[in-house]
């Protein structure tokens, strides 16, 4: 796999791409990502970093804090990514994803400096957080790698200062063990009636305001086997096995008051 051959290029970047392939693709599947989406995310993990092959090992590797211009170079390798990725055009699908790995949701990332918006892309910004996580969670040459817990504080502080996607790093974190997820990553319904998708914001409120399942069924058209099995899906999604939990759950977070 190219991916592995690429995180070669330093002892300290071993596995990284896979790693973020998977987590990216364990909290695109929360988030309600198609199985195209999901596909697509994954695969620009995997090829995410091949710019810093053009990076020099001794600055991936320096010990030390780095120069501004060292830096700089590292500021490049997403641009050179996109650059490698645009001469195939199998592979230049991806760079919307591959390359905007490193920007952030209040424009202070690279290469472009763009603000990521979780609502227009939220693969991107799902990549971003994933990035982080990963990357905290692993040896580097200046560091030793962080603990779990101490790498999803981080990734929340980033969230909370407006620097990550807070829905974006909410799943990520969740999707590596970190805990229930908050009512972002349930999907909503935009609009209301017989031909629109099922929200599962809408299913929760409904089970925790103690419609039965065939009063939920009769609010959104649908049968009541489709419904129980809607409700018994957001039931594993935010981690609880009962009506009474999942009540508990929509009232902790602001689903129902």
């Amino acid at each position: 796999m190219a991916a592995d051959f690429i995180d070669l290029k330093s002892p300290y970047m071993a596995g990284h791409s896979r790693r973020c392939a998977q987590l990216g693709a364990d909290a695109g599947r929360l988030l309600g990502f198609t199985e195209e989406a999901i596909t697509t995310l994954r695969r620009a993990a995997l090829v995410h970093d091949f710019g810093t092959t053009a990076v020099p090992n001794s600055i991936w590797d320096k010990t030390g804090p780095l120069t501004r211009a060292e830096f700089d170079r590292i500021e490049l390798h997403p641009m050179l990514t996109e650059q490698m990725l645009r001469r195939s055009p199998a592979l230049a699908v991806l760079n919307g994803l591959a390359c905007a790995h490193h920007e952030k949701a209040d424009g202070s990332g690279y290469h472009k400096r763009l603000r990521a918006d979780g609502a227009a892309d939220p693969g991107a910004c799902v990549l971003a957080a994933a990035d982080i996580y990963v990357g905290l969670t692993t040896e580097r040459a200046d560091r030793p790698p962080l603990a779990e817990a101490d790498a999803a504080a981080e990734v929340r502080r980033l969230a909370s200062q407006g620097v990550l996607d807070s829905r974006a790093a909410d799943v990520v974190l969740t999707a590596a063990g970190h805990g229930a997820p908050a009512a972002a990553v349930l999907v909503r319904r935009n609009t209301p009636g017989r031909d629109s998708p099922v929200g599962e914001v809408e299913v929760l409120h409904l089970a925790a305001m103690g419609l039965t399942t065939k009063q939920i069924a009769d609010r959104l058209f649908i049968s009541p086997k489709t419904a129980d099995h809607h409700i018994q899906h957001v039931y594993t999604k935010i981690g609880v096995s009962s009506r009474a939990a999942a009540a508990l759950w929509a009232t902790q977070h602001a689903v129902v008051s």
